[in-house]
């Protein structure tokens, strides 16, 4: 079989302190003083049941790993080993997630926040060989006002290249907010040439993605995995060309599904989805991006041409320059001519 970590693939659903390795955090920690649940250390992949309280001890241990990062240096070293980690496997083009106030009391405010984050990912381009763009996301656990800020921030460092704004984004518990809201904050990203991209269809179902896609008007779905669950959502998705970051890691770990088996990536790809992999959270959820595609394989049957669909799926769904595009596309088809034999 050929080697997945040298197919190259596009990386959309990646999150800032999600990406963190666990060597990085536990010498944060030490360094800060900062006393670490065993379950961000333990090396053993969260199982969570897909309730408010599976969410809530999610959410806390996720807060647990974002206090230690308190400074421009920790910053920095996230999005470049998050870079070296991904270039590791395969990746090209990463689109790293990032909610800049959450950092911004440590650098003097939202607006260094991103530019830290943003001159990060130019640094780590050059230095890996990956083109590392940044997606800014909003909080539904914050004020619909407060997305608006983060939209019209995101909108002066948009672009298509590494260290820009790629896409705008909406985060965390989908239960929470009324999706509605935030539209206004959309529009103002649409407007500036981003992409919208905000999560639904994890932990709620069709319904949840048919609003999403009503008040939002995503060109990308972080996870909407639960749209295979209703036909005419998953046309309509299809329909309107609304690629799909599934993350089966994620999923099992939340609770959403039973094991690797019953996340539906073959259904959605059958109905004609543009799906782009991705691992979320590799730090809580103890599976990077590789090990997606290798349950594609193993767990799914997806064969080395399936596969390649699935990169090729996934740079097409970014906004990678058309000179990496072209690349990496024409890397996915050198991979899949040769005969590993």
């Amino acid at each position: 079989m050929r080697d997945l970590s040298k197919l190259p693939k596009a990386h959309l659903h990646l999150h800032f302190t999600g990406s963190m390795r666990v060597d990085t955090l536990r010498e944060l920690a030490a360094g800060y003083g900062v006393r670490l649940p065993a379950a961000l250390v333990d090396g053993d992949p969260l199982r969570l049941p897909p309730t408010e309280r599976g969410w809530f001890r999610f959410q806390r241990l996720y807060d647990a790993a974002r206090a230690c990062v308190r400074s421009e240096a920790d910053m920095r070293r996230i999005v470049d080993e998050a870079a070296q980690d991904d270039a590791a496997e395969g990746s090209g083009r990463l689109e790293i997630q990032v909610d800049p106030t959450s950092y911004a009391p440590f650098v003097g405010g939202i607006t260094p926040a991103v530019e830290i984050v943003l001159d990060a990912a130019r640094a780590a381009s050059a230095a890996h060989g990956i083109e590392v763009a940044v997606v800014v996301a909003a909080s539904r656990m914050r004020h619909p006002l407060d997305a608006r800020t983060l939209a019209r921030l995101a909108a002066q460092y948009a672009g298509s290249g590494a260290g820009e704004v790629v896409g705008f984004g909406l985060s965390n518990d989908e239960r929470r907010g009324d999706t509605a809201e935030f539209a206004h904050a959309f529009r103002i990203a649409r407007d500036a040439g981003l992409a919208s991209v905000p999560h639904g269809g994890e932990l709620l179902g069709p319904a949840h993605v048919h609003d999403v896609v009503r008040d939002l008007v995503p060109d990308r779905l972080g996870h909407g995995v639960r749209a295979a669950e209703d036909a005419r959502v998953l046309d309509d998705l299809v329909g309107r060309g609304v690629a799909l970051e599934v993350c089966p890691a994620s999923n099992v770990s939340l609770g959403v599904y039973a094991d690797d088996a019953h996340v539906p990536l073959r259904t959605l790809v059958d109905a004609g989805a543009q799906v782009a992999l991705g691992a979320d959270d590799p730090l809580l959820f103890g599976s990077r991006l590789v090990a997606q595609y290798e349950a594609a394989r193993t767990v799914h049957g997806f064969d080395d041409a399936a596969l390649a669909d699935l990169a090729r799926s996934s740079v097409r769904a970014s906004r990678a320059t058309a000179a990496t595009r072209e690349r990496l596309l024409a890397g996915v088809d050198a991979w899949l001519a040769h005969d590993p034999r």
